[in-house]
């Protein structure tokens, strides 16, 4: 009976570590994959439809997505 249940939990601590680890890794790789916008990013989505944004604009860009994630 004992036995049963420091098995389980150990097999419990060793699946959350276990899926601590890997979960870790896969959000590294998105990160690494989809980096986050940055400003360069939003001054050449701007460019690309064919306006050329002031500071101030990429600016207010930034800070309404950072206010909505």
């Amino acid at each position: 009976m004992l036995e049963t249940i420091l098995w389980s939990i150990g097999s419990l601590v060793v699946g959350i570590v276990i899926g601590f680890i890997i979960s870790k890794q896969l959000i590294k790789k998105q990160l690494t994959e989809n980096p986050p916008i940055n400003e360069k990013m939003i001054e050449a989505m701007m460019s690309s439809m064919g306006r050329k944004p002031s500071a101030k604009q990429v600016k207010q860009v930034m800070s309404q997505m950072n206010r909505f994630k």
